[in-house]
């Protein structure tokens, strides 16, 4: 069953939650996971992937934008497109569940401070759990 994981920032700079992203991922991808992740816009979605080459000096993180073809790459970003053969780390950042979630091994929800993500965070934990899914929470 999926492993799902609520990352909840305290930190209420508009930089916070997309460097938490970053660094999630990284970590992910050095431990040898796939991660694709789910943007909530397509602007969201050129953001993260300008920022996934400049988060931090020295950093690299081999990444593409999903076309519907992953060619093998280990960490893709979409926004409302379904993640093809990618069945490994999902981080969601959309308020809501994707409908093909089920298939990854791990779910990380990354929620910001501010009230309307919290909100829809509660909706998403409540979605999981009403469907007994292992819940774990990250105060950060």
């Amino acid at each position: 069953m999926t492993q799902v994981d609520f990352y909840i920032l305290a930190d209420t700079a508009a930089a916070a939650r997309p460097l938490l992203t970053c660094r999630l991922t990284e970590k992910a991808w050095k431990q040898g996971h796939r991660v694709y992740i789910n943007a909530a816009s397509p602007e969201q979605l050129g953001e993260l992937d300008n920022l996934l080459w400049t988060f931090r000096a020295g950093s690299f993180i081999p990444h593409a934008v999903y076309t519907g073809s992953d060619g093998e790459q280990p960490v893709a970003l979409g926004h409302d497109t379904e993640p093809g053969d990618f069945d490994d780390v999902l981080l969601n950042l959309c308020s809501e569940v994707p409908a093909w979630f089920s298939r990854f091994n791990r779910v990380a929800e990354l929620v910001g401070a501010d009230e309307q993500q919290r909100a829809a965070a509660r909706d998403r934990y409540r979605f999981y759990q009403d469907r007994g899914y292992t819940l774990n929470t990250h105060k950060l």
